[in-house]
């Protein structure tokens, strides 16, 4: 696909019927007005789960919660051969938790691809959005994907038995991994976090892709590290987003921002599945997330580090870099090692 420019200003805003003045603002993402209402522009077109889809994959929108609204998109490769079980890759967009869409085009694509390459189910989750709900409520939605889907495990051997391509038939319950990119990354650690005392054999790893985090304090590529005009995520973005998303009157040390805050449980007393962290050399959060790293390690748990030269926030997704489909074949490798192993 071609590349795809967040925040550009020169997209003028579809507006809405506000009486309000603005208050916070990502140009071509966002607007939210004092009294509460909020404008977002189609930076990104929303698709139907059949577009452009290859031979190989099949996708389907299945509802999880109408009282909520929350879906999911899944994607599942054909039957090719002899038969076996699958893993599913619990999915969560990017976005800084207030705009995206699990219907986003470049999301549909990448995870489209994601399925056939590392020849996994993958359940994309569209959830709720700052700033109407707040964190925790993407958490929330999260910790009730994963309820459903193990719900739906236990109803396997009744539905989808007639179609060798049903995405209940072709999953296997017992390899289940959760993913997600930026802001979908944190709610990926969050939601695993929450759901490891509870069944631990239910979930096999995380995959961090570019994990949005944050604090007070500045990392030295968050100071220091220039973006270029496609950029996804600027130190002001980011900071824009984390006002929108957190909890009225908290700061970036809270927990939900900030994993190694002193608010923050120790990682220590976590209960986590072996983690992949997957780092973008020109991402502002590069050095953020190179500590995570380290801290996991020092917290003693399995973690794998790769890291994406050249390349910054988002490139798999919005292939605004010229080595973005280069790195995207590597970090789709990486993935499907990581999956293959466990």
């Amino acid at each position: 696909m071609g590349g795809l420019q967040m925040g550009d200003s020169r997209q003028p805003f579809h507006l809405g019927r506000s009486n309000g003045h603005v208050i916070e603002e990502i140009h071509g993402l966002i607007r939210v007005y004092s009294d509460g209402s909020v404008d977002r522009l189609p930076a990104v077109p929303d698709v139907p789960c059949n577009w452009a889809l290859g031979s190989d994959v099949t996708a389907a929108d299945v509802t999880i919660d109408r009282a909520t609204g929350v879906w999911t998109r899944i994607y599942t490769p054909r039957v090719q051969g002899n038969y076996k079980p699958l893993p599913v890759v619990v999915y969560f967009h990017g976005g800084g938790f207030c705009v995206g869409s699990a219907a986003w085009s470049c999301y549909h694509q990448f995870l489209a691809h994601l399925s056939s390459a590392a020849n996994c189910v993958v359940v994309s989750v569209n959830y709720r959005l700052a700033p109407e709900y707040r964190i925790p409520v993407a958490y929330d939605d999260g910790v009730a994907v994963m309820k459903w889907l193990k719900h739906q495990s236990s109803y396997q051997n009744y539905r989808g038995s007639h179609d060798p391509n049903s995405w209940i038939h072709r999953s296997n319950f017992d390899r289940v991994f959760l993913a997600g990119d930026s802001a979908g990354a944190t709610i990926a650690y969050h939601v695993a976090a929450r759901l490891m005392p509870m069944d631990p054999m239910f979930l096999r790893g995380v995959i961090l892709i570019q994990p949005f985090f944050g604090s007070e304090s500045r990392t030295v590529s968050e100071k220091n590290l220039t973006q270029p005009p496609q950029s996804a995520l600027t130190l002001a973005t980011s900071d824009c987003y984390w006002r929108l998303a957190l909890p009225v009157g908290t700061t970036r040390d809270h927990p939900w921002c900030n994993p190694l805050g002193k608010a923050s449980p120790k990682l220590e007393n976590l209960y986590l599945p072996p983690v992949l962290v997957c780092v973008s050399d020109l991402d502002i959060l590069r050095d953020r997330n190179m500590e995570f790293c380290k801290a996991l390690k020092r917290a003693g748990k399995t973690v794998q580090q790769v890291v994406s030269a050249g390349v910054g926030h988002a490139f798999q997704v919005l292939n605004n870099y010229p080595l973005s489909q280069v790195r995207t074949n590597e970090l789709l490798a990486d993935v499907k090692n990581f999956i293959s192993i466990r």
